[in-house]
């Protein structure tokens, strides 16, 4: 290939560079006494050769191209003394770093040959050392000489990523040129020889969507407004080349997965414009009616709803409240319910962005209205007495028969069942009282007697006459009324005694008297003698009331 040509050349010119020599003058060191050994690949335009200056040799560098393939070994250069006059009497020799094993020296002529293939990428110089001795002595003709061959590097790293698969993310909607990750290649190629480290970057996949600075690998948002909700990940493929870039180059490549992140940029809608409900009137305060939804496409706290009810004839009956694991608004019954009242309520409720971001409000409002209408469904009730608890009175003694007091109840359903009435037998084990069963009279069936039981507390059942499980209980307290049934009767059997000779008016005893009946009936009691003893002379009474 041309490329290859161009490297062979390359190698050659480069494998017959000179050795850095002194800043002596060549003419001085010819006519120096000493003899001198010098290294050069080959003579120049003028035929002119280095020379040893006075105080040692200063060597340039060998070079040697790298991964030569060629049949013949590589000539790295050449080592010549002064005082070789070609007869062979001297005898070079080669040691240090490789020499021997990759380095071979012609001990006649001074040439040096590279016998392996080198890679600079594994070694870049080596460090041998030149002498040249009496080929039948070995006594040294110059002293030792250190120069350094260094392998010449060629294009034949391709560059490379640190990663094979990238992963990156960046908001949706973001500004073009925005910064989204960087990438980087390495080449092992020697960075400070052409161009052969000298790295490009461009985009093979990912367009329109994303670009690349050619010299950093930075890659950038390349079109405006990409919306996650339409698509979420994009796959890119970008390029190293070196040579600059230009044709013949190597190159390596690596994938990005680029994912856009969430911004809250959709509001809250609902999926219609009424939810239709309903609760039976017999529903607990707490228990929930129905769920209303408003979609939002966006995610994690972007999708974030809040529910409320704004308006309505309902607003007192009930609430709602936001299931956030469904976002979800969750309608609850917040006070009881009558179907024979109210058959019927409406709700206006709004689903409103928990968080919202201050760059996307032009999208807003970032909210959402719906109608509830809630239909409440008739419960078959027990019946109701029209008062929580009655308070009858009667007379002691009252003929059996005697109407106490009335009771009623209805059936509060839209069907109003006949009522039938019953007395708890468990509070009138006597059975004092019997209730007519359709009007719910309550009578006196025996005659009552205060000063035995002063109240009777009864229960009084009503329940639908076709449905006896529908029953309703309500408390009836009767009063039993005094009347002067009961004679006074005197405490005590009473004795007295009084001393002859006593004195007039002297009180030698107290009587006292009970009675069973209430104290309201009339004045407690008259106290007075027998007609027997009325208008005896030796004793008078005075009542005390």
């Amino acid at each position: 290939p041309k490329m290859k040509e161009d490297h062979c050349l390359h190698a050659a010119l480069l494998c017959l560079g000179v050795l850095c020599y002194s800043h002596a003058l060549t003419m001085e060191r010819l006519n120096h006494a000493r003899p001198s050994l010098h290294g050069h690949h080959e003579k120049g335009k003028e035929g002119q050769v280095l020379h040893r200056s006075k105080r040692g040799w200063v060597w340039n560098q060998f070079f040697v191209i790298e991964e030569y393939t060629g049949p013949d070994p590589v000539l790295v250069g050449r080592l010549h003394s002064d005082i070789d006059s070609g007869d062979g009497n001297i005898k070079y020799i080669l040691s240090g770093e490789g020499a021997g094993i990759i380095f071979v020296i012609d001990d006649k002529s001074g040439n040096i040959h590279a016998t392996k293939t080198l890679d600079r990428e594994e070694r870049a110089q080596y460090t041998l050392t030149a002498q040249a001795v009496d080929r039948n002595t070995n006594r040294p003709l110059e002293p030792p000489s250190e120069f350094i061959v260094k392998v010449q590097d060629i294009n034949d790293n391709p560059p490379e990523f640190l990663h094979e698969n990238y992963h990156a993310n960046v908001p949706e909607r973001s500004n073009v040129g925005t910064s989204v990750i960087q990438v980087t290649a390495s080449d092992a190629d020697d960075p400070t020889y052409g161009n052969s480290a000298k790295l490009v970057y461009s985009i093979l996949e990912g367009q329109p969507y994303f670009s690349v600075e050619a010299q950093t690998g930075i890659i950038r948002t390349a079109l405006p407004n990409m919306d996650r909700e339409a698509k979420e990940e994009y796959h890119v493929v970008i390029q190293a080349k070196d040579m600059g870039g230009h044709m013949g180059g190597l190159s390596g490549t690596t994938k990005v997965t680029i994912t856009l992140t969430d911004v809250n940029d959709n509001p809250p809608k609902f999926p219609q414009s009424v939810y239709q409900m309903s609760v039976s009137e017999a529903a607990v305060p707490g228990e929930e009616v129905g769920r209303v939804k408003a979609k939002d496409p966006d995610i994690g706290e972007n999708g974030l709803v809040a529910y409320s009810i704004i308006d309505g004839d309902g607003m007192d009956m009930f609430e709602i409240t936001t299931d956030y694991e469904t976002q979800e608004g969750v309608v609850k019954l917040k006070k009881t319910l009558d179907y024979e009242t109210k058959k019927s309520y409406s709700l206006k409720v709004e689903a409103a962005n928990v968080h919202i971001d201050p760059k996307f409000i032009s999208n807003g409002p970032f909210k959402d209205t719906v109608t509830v209408k809630i239909a409440v469904e008739d419960a078959d009730e027990p019946p109701v007495f029209l008062k929580p608890s009655y308070i009858f009175e009667v007379q002691e003694n009252a003929a059996s028969g005697t109407v106490v007091g009335k009771v009623h109840a209805k059936d509060p359903d839209a069907a109003n069942s006949a009522i039938r009435y019953s007395i708890d037998r468990h509070t009138d084990l006597e059975r004092y009282f019997v209730i007519n069963a359709e009007d719910g009279n309550i009578k006196t069936i025996k005659a009552l007697d205060r000063e035995e039981m002063a109240w009777h507390n009864i229960s009084v059942f009503a329940a639908e006459v076709h449905k006896q499980h529908q029953e309703a209980k309500v408390p009836v307290a009767i009063k039993v009324v005094d009347v002067n049934d009961n004679a006074p009767k005197f405490a005590a059997d009473y004795e007295a005694f009084v001393c002859e000779n006593a004195r007039s008016n002297q009180q030698f005893i107290t009587i006292s008297a009970d009675d069973k009946d209430d104290s309201a009936n009339g004045p407690r009691f008259i106290f007075s003698l027998p007609p027997e003893i009325i208008h005896n002379p030796n004793f008078t009474l005075r009542d005390n009331r």
